[in-house]
């Protein structure tokens, strides 16, 4: 019943009474890089302050219990790009070299045939920009990945970890000396444009702008990428705060280069909240990648960081804003019960723009459109399934960690390939994962075990013979 109101809703917000159609509502994805659960002021930070991240907050929901599907860059990007678990795609790890890649049995990229959210969007009238880093193909020596446009994107400009026009960093240091964190940075093709570290999310931002611009004036709808390689190490902040930045070591770089972060992106908040027409017909969701590198962000009382199957590496702070769809109820408010991960963005957002998905789009998400408008507090129905990168088995100071992990309502199971080693958790009690009560609800385990370890075998696994014609 709720779900069929939703959809009268829909329509007469599409179409309005009068069956005239009204413009189609505009989605910005803010996907960051290496941010902690607990690294934004809005939840919890002490230690630095993100006024323009916290003002969305202010206006939007947050969400504390969402996650995001691998702990590790690469597939991190293709789940939540496509709906669908990273492994389907063999993605399973950071994209490196084509050598590393086939040791780790991983493809060279992603299979452009993979359901994107952006080429849904695009069939549907949708201009749709990517800006900044991609990772998901076209990077190291790997020279002739699909460019990120054929995979339903009108524009992008990314970094050295993808095909297309790239902006690509320089540095400075508190002397003054200028120079370059990838010396062949250029080895991926034209055009690309050399510019400060410290201000590319500013040079991400821009071309995102100028993009929306554009569709303004065409009068389309948009769908934009904001992905910057912010807050990823290396840390380079402005060449002003470095040398202040650098005596207060690893952590002190790194909140050097959040805040300066923020700073940047409050170019884009300001203009969208300028223009009347965008404020009230944007919706933006803003959340990191994966957890944190050790020793710079943090994920507050979670267990874990970047590359864990434990809270830290998984669990991702989640801001939707969007005043033109939210009722002021429940604007500004904290939504800490709905359990959802970035897989169920994909179908969310095409239920929530009116989109249909393309005849392959098989997703694994599930639609919670009306969670993340604040207008039910619902989870998703089926678990959250993991793998952890075949690549880090210790790592961190963490050694012989689980393999999968499983979140299904109260409770997180992790285990190894086999099912053995289980550990059992009350999330809700114990978010930290610090009482292993796998001896206690043996039932559950045994249940848990059989649902993770059957998922995990229904991957598909990428042939040898695959390995040999996937760069071809």
């Amino acid at each position: 019943m709720k779900k069929a109101l939703y959809l009268i809703i829909s329509v007469i917000f599409l179409y309005g009474c009068s069956g005239k159609e009204h413009k189609k509502p505009n989605v910005i994805l803010i996907f960051i890089d290496d941010m902690g659960w607990a690294d934004l002021s809005c939840f919890g930070n002490v230690d630095a302050q993100t006024p323009n991240i916290d003002k969305l907050a202010s206006e939007g929901i947050c969400f504390e219990q969402f996650y995001v599907n691998s702990p590790i860059c690469s597939p991190s990007r293709v789940a939540i790009s496509t709906g669908t678990y990273p492994q389907r795609w063999n993605i399973t790890s950071y994209l490196a070299d084509r050598e590393r890649n086939r040791e780790r049995g991983m493809a060279n990229w992603l299979d452009p045939s993979a359901p994107m959210l952006a080429r849904n969007l695009n069939n549907a009238g949708y201009a749709t920009g990517h800006f900044g880093k991609w990772h998901m193909g076209g990077q190291r020596d790997v020279t002739n990945a699909p460019f990120i446009s054929e995979y339903g994107f009108d524009k992008s400009l990314t970094n050295f970890e993808g095909m297309g026009a790239k902006l690509l960093p320089l540095t400075k240091d508190e002397t003054g000396k200028v120079g370059r964190i990838w010396k062949r940075a250029e080895i991926l093709g034209e055009p690309y444009t050399w510019m400060q570290r410290s201000e590319i999310t500013t040079g991400f931002i821009d071309a995102a702008i100028k993009f929306i611009d554009e569709a303004v004036k065409m009068q389309k709808p948009f769908y934009v990428n904001i992905w910057p390689d912010d807050v990823h190490s290396p840390y380079w902040p402005p060449f002003e705060e470095y040398g202040v930045a650098k005596e207060a070591g690893k952590r002190g770089l790194y909140l050097a280069v959040l805040e300066a972060m923020d700073k940047q992106f409050g170019k884009l908040l300001d203009y969208i909240q300028a223009n009347n027409e965008l404020y009230n017909n944007t919706l933006i969701l803003f959340c990191s990648d994966n957890g944190p590198e050790l020793g710079a962000g943090r994920a507050g009382e979670l267990k874990g960081f970047k590359t864990h199957l434990y809270e830290g590496g998984i669990r991702s702070p989640l801001i939707v804003w969007g005043p033109g769809f939210m009722n002021e109820k429940v604007q500004g408010t904290r939504n800490k019960g709905s359990i959802f991960s970035a897989i169920d963005l994909a179908p969310s957002l095409l239920e929530f723009t009116g989109t249909k998905a393309l005849d392959n789009s098989n997703m694994d998400g599930e639609c919670l459109a009306q969670t993340i408008l604040g207008e039910t507090n619902l989870s998703r129905n089926s678990p959250i399934f993991y793998s952890r990168p075949p690549d880090r088995k210790n790592y961190y100071n963490f050694t012989n960690l689980p393999d999968l992990a499983m979140r299904e309502g109260d409770w997180k199971l992790l285990c190894d390939y086999d099912g053995s080693r289980p550990e059992l958790y009350n999330i809700v009690n114990d978010p930290g994962e610090s009482q292993n009560l796998a001896d206690v609800h043996i039932k559950r385990v045994e249940e848990m075990t059989q649902k993770v370890v059957s998922w995990y075998m229904s991957m598909p696994v990428l042939e040898p013979e695959k390995h040999e014609t996937s760069d071809q």
